[in-house]
């Protein structure tokens, strides 16, 4: 087998992004190719058997960062030239054409449903959301059709690609099997302190913060024994911290920061259940939410938001209970049903194990993957 000089490229995510570093560079380092990662405005250095290259973005404002980004992994690109070039942000695209026409390989790597993104995305005036998703998906398109291969992280987003690139393959982001498994994860559970519950992730209006910090009051009212919830993350924008902190159910709430994986798993082995409360969003209906996956991965149940896609995944695992994420009391009656029930909460992060073990584990991903590449 030829070992292929790979090259992935990000200008916007973090230099040890879970998806890109940590699960498909890393793993594709350990199948024997030579990987290089390029990030925009990180350091270099050499991790996990991949070379990690900074690309410096010099921008003062999110305009001249779409602009400089790309141009600035552009040239560490060429510098490299490497066999396959893999991206993982859209406004990289015309960077992809162009590595394209210099006669590489190229693959794009979807993580989201951007056309539907783009709709909900603050910072772009409202009246012209629509045109710039007409806009995107026209340029998804013409792109993918040139490009070697395009990987989608959910079947939704992979079924409109297939039908711009035939040799477009679905690589679910679920968890690394033993990452977030932790000592007491599988059959001490019932040790776990019924009193704290996590949220780990972006914390935004979408997401489901208020509606977390308004259940929190009405699960503790005249409790002599409160419930707290911990949550880890980056509040987006900043000032709704300050919002969030305001309300009365704040004074149950434990804000952690950011944290790093072990930081991660230590709070989720040591937490009783995880909450995925997303709003019903177009993009997050059809999503495949890395959290619900890490809490099973955990061994905690999990409290998820009723779409049919994640009422699905947690019906036929029985790992959890989805509740309207929009509805504070539903959200603090499922909290307290699974601490008046140990046993069955117990059993719930057991099955959320034993699914993500026979399942929902990046072990198995991480084979197409690989073949991807090999096939190139």
């Amino acid at each position: 087998m030829i070992h292929l000089k790979v090259c992935h490229l990000t200008s916007v995510h973090p230099t040890e992004d879970i998806r890109i570093f940590v699960k498909e560079c890393s793993y594709l380092s350990e199948a024997g190719f030579d990987v290089s990662l390029i990030v925009g405005n990180s350091d270099s250095y050499r991790k996990n058997g991949v070379n990690i290259v900074g690309a410096p973005v010099e921008s003062t404002n999110r305009y001249l960062r779409m602009i400089n980004g790309p141009r600035s992994v552009y040239k560490k690109a060429l510098e490299l030239d490497a066999d396959v070039y893999h991206f993982h942000d859209p406004e990289l695209l015309p960077i992809g054409l162009l590595l394209k026409s210099k006669g590489k390989k190229v693959i794009y790597d979807v993580h989201e449903d951007v056309p539907q993104q783009v709709l909900s995305k603050q910072w772009i005036p409202k009246p012209l959301r629509k045109i710039v998703s007409r806009v995107v998906e026209g340029l998804e398109r013409y792109a993918s059709k040139r490009f070697d291969a395009v990987v989608t992280a959910t079947p939704t987003i992979n079924e409109r690609f297939v039908t711009y690139q035939q040799n477009s393959v679905i690589i679910h982001n679920f968890p690394i099997m033993n990452e977030l498994i932790g000592d007491n994860s599988a059959d001490s559970k019932k040790d776990l302190n019924s009193n704290k519950i996590v949220y780990i992730g972006g914390i935004t209006r979408l997401r489901g913060i208020e509606e977390m910090v308004l259940s929190m009051d009405e699960l503790n009212k005249g409790s002599n024994n409160p419930i707290t919830l911990h949550i880890a993350g980056a509040f987006a924008p900043p000032s709704l911290q300050n919002e969030m902190e305001k309300l009365e159910g704040w004074r149950y709430v434990n804000f952690e920061g950011y944290l790093n994986r072990q930081e991660v798993s230590t709070l989720l082995n040591t937490s009783y259940t995880g909450l995925v409360i997303l709003h019903p969003e177009p993009r997050y209906v059809v999503s495949y939410p890395i959290k619900l996956f890490e809490y099973m991965s955990a061994g905690i149940p999990v409290i998820a938001s009723d779409f049919p896609l994640w009422r699905g995944i947690v019906e036929e695992a029985e790992c959890g209970i989805c509740v309207d994420p929009l509805d504070p009391s539903a959200i603090a009656d499922a909290v307290k049903y699974l601490v008046d029930h140990p046993e069955e909460a117990r059993e719930m992060g057991e099955n959320g194990r034993k699914a993500i073990m026979n399942k929902y584990n990046w072990e198995q991903e991480s084979i197409r993957l690989v073949e991807l590449y090999n096939n190139l």
